[in-house]
């Protein structure tokens, strides 16, 4: 198959045709969990893409636990027995992308979530990443510039803050779909930016004081105005 990578839609293609391939061939060679896959220069000669191309599909299915990529070593199939694999591989091409909606949703549920753990078990280094974000979304906010990012840092720094690594990385897997769904629907406008100040310092504030259920209610105060309006667009 002669595969291009063009727009975001294509590339979407080109991964689920990859991970199909990738599919059919740990079927078609019979790999047992744990046998390493061909490299991804092979890969990429088999399937006639880039080798990047390999790369992300692999990625893909590392995110989900179904390969395991070992440094110097390749990649293996994981010790999910082949059954179990093949029906997560055809739920993973079913996946849509996630709506603004579905992105909210998962962010409330998570982040309510790691703000209490963080206000346990939040560490010096961990105090000190969270007041940097906290500054940097300051300084944006009060020069009336543009500070998603730094907001959503601030969030991923207290998804770290939570020392529950499953947590942070689906945190830093929906983070770049968040930027440009608030980029899109013009979400963060000036008034609730200034706000998102008093919000961030409440927060700050309850973690540095080990108050679990403070954080909580003060990260669901911060989210009321979010989800109130992703759910009147």
């Amino acid at each position: 198959m002669n595969l291009e990578l063009l727009t975001k839609t294509e590339n979407q293609k080109v991964q689920n045709l990859l991970i199909i391939g990738i599919r059919d061939l740990i079927n078609y060679k019979n790999l047992e969990p744990g046998e390493k896959l061909p490299s991804e220069r092979m890969l990429s000669e088999k399937f006639n893409v880039t080798r990047s191309n390999i790369r992300e599909a692999i990625r893909k299915l590392e995110f989900y636990g179904l390969l395991k990529s070992i440094p110097q070593s390749g990649t293996f199939v994981a010790n999910i027995g082949i059954i179990a694999l093949n029906g997560m591989i055809e739920d993973i091409l079913r996946l849509d992308e996630p709506d603004f909606k579905s992105l909210v949703e998962t962010r409330i549920l998570l982040e309510l979530k790691t703000v209490r753990l963080a206000s346990l078990r939040r560490t010096d280094e961990d105090i000190a990443q969270l007041k940097e974000a906290l500054d940097a979304y300051i300084d944006k906010v009060s020069n009336g510039k543009d500070a998603v990012q730094e907001d959503l840092l601030f969030h991923l720094a207290i998804a770290k803050a939570s020392g529950n690594s499953t947590m942070n990385k689906f945190m830093l897997s929906i983070t770049p779909e968040i930027i440009l769904k608030f980029e899109k629907h013009h979400v963060c406008d000036d008034d609730l930016a200034q706000r998102g100040i008093d919000d961030h310092q409440a927060i700050f504030n309850a973690i540095i004081d080990k108050k679990p259920q403070l954080a909580k209610q003060k990260m669901k105060e911060h989210f009321k105005e979010l989800y109130s309006y992703c759910y009147n667009l």
